[in-house]
């Protein structure tokens, strides 16, 4: 026998457990299915543990899409001062970091406890672990197949993410259901993700892996040139950091990324003028901008001993020396995949749902949040607004 609800939602993550228990409190009876054993692996992850859980700044410019209008609807109506507010409800203390980031003081568990709370409230059923086998659609609406019965619904919601770190349970469920229903997908990729490079032009700077200094980071042509400062981080295979993880949604294969070591300086101009007043050697003076690691790389990489005297050295040397500090270009091979990747890029496109309620347009009842949808925050707790905000809007529709 199929048990029938209001609302079935798959996925237990941040966007279904902010649908699901907005939904129930609503009065709706909803019904939460998800495979994994584990309640919400990646908010326990996220932020080093302590769960990076929106960001004051949130507004749709933080966000990429090819529609990129559509996240407006939903970020201004449930907004990070409205999940802030549910996090002060519950008492969870909490911090900020630079550029508007809030993290937990103590654990990301406390907003696992805190969103397992709300469904609570709203009378919310569980199923998990438990796979789901078939989605039908019915005259009366959804039937869901899973191993634990057969359940329906007038409307189901699918929330279970993208492609990012395949260990913890990602999977391309919410693209199977989106291709089942003839939706339009933006290609996937992975995002917030670190950059490798060819192994051979890459091998002078292997040994600079653990180096992190912060750098301005850009890509693009000039009509749509992106461009954040924050910090790199050297790795064996290549570039990570938040830099690096920020300008990666930006990046299009093939391209450079030009990157400033130096934002504050122009080093060409200072060393020049320099010439007469500068008493140290080339890799001291550069190490008091830098690492003096990085400093003996870049000038063993630019062919400059680093024992030189400044004075010693041509205008025409000093003046590349400075460019490949100050814009040094680089075109990445590749990056380290979804198995690194903080986000999926790309998902299902957005002018197949409606921007105020997420349920898709040409097929009534059935609604795509969160991770699954082709719209991707910055690095910093958008991401996790994006859900919240999504998984409002959904809850708010959902009708018996």
């Amino acid at each position: 026998m199929s048990q029938h609800y209001d609302a079935i939602v798959i996925g237990g993550g941040a966007a279904g457990m902010m649908c699901a228990s907005v939904a129930g409190q609503r009065g709706k009876s909803v019904l939460l299915i998800d495979h994994a054993a584990k309640l919400a692996e990646k908010i326990r992850i996220s932020g080093g543990g302590r769960c990076n859980f929106t960001n004051l700044q949130a507004g749709p410019a933080n966000f990429l899409s090819e529609n990129p209008h559509f996240c407006k609807s939903a970020l201004s109506r449930y907004t990070a001062q409205d999940f802030l507010n549910l996090i002060k409800k519950y008492r969870i203390a909490y911090h900020e970091k630079h550029k508007g980031q809030l993290f937990c003081d103590d654990s990301a568990e406390d907003i696992i406890r805190m969103l397992k709370s709300e469904c609570d409230l709203g009378k919310v059923q569980w199923r998990m672990p438990c796979q789901v086998k078939e989605v039908q659609r019915t005259d009366a609406g959804y039937q869901v197949l899973t191993e634990q019965g057969i359940f329906s619904a007038a409307q189901l919601v699918i929330a279970t993410g993208g492609l990012s770190i395949p260990k913890i349970g990602a999977t391309d469920f919410s693209y199977q259901i989106a291709r089942q229903f003839d939706l339009k997908i933006v290609e996937p990729r992975p995002a917030l993700v670190p950059l490798t490079f060819d192994p051979k032009a890459w091998e002078p700077f292997v040994p600079m892996a653990g180096i992190s200094l912060e750098v301005d980071i850009a890509t693009g042509d000039k009509k749509n040139k992106t461009i954040f400062r924050e910090d790199l981080l050297f790795t064996h295979r290549g570039l990570s950091g938040p830099a690096v993880l920020q300008i990666s949604s930006f990046w299009q294969p093939g391209e450079a990324i030009t990157v400033n070591l130096l934002p504050e300086v122009d080093l060409a101009e200072e060393l020049i003028a320099g010439k007469g007043t500068i008493k140290k050697n080339i890799a001291n003076h550069l190490a008091t901008y830098v690492p003096a690691r990085l400093a003996e790389g870049l000038l063993a990489a630019n062919g400059i001993a680093g024992d030189a005297k400044i004075a010693d050295l041509t205008d025409k040397r000093l003046r590349q020396l400075g460019d490949n500090m100050n814009r040094w270009q680089l075109i990445p091979n590749g990056s380290e995949g979804y198995r690194k990747a903080e986000v999926t890029r790309g998902g299902v496109d957005t002018r197949e749902l409606s921007q105020q309620s997420m349920m898709v347009k040409n097929c009534p009842g059935l609604y795509f949040i969160g991770e699954s949808v082709d719209v991707t925050g910055w690095l910093g707790g958008y991401n996790f607004q994006w859900a919240w905000s999504s998984g409002f809007a959904a809850g708010s529709a959902i009708e018996s």
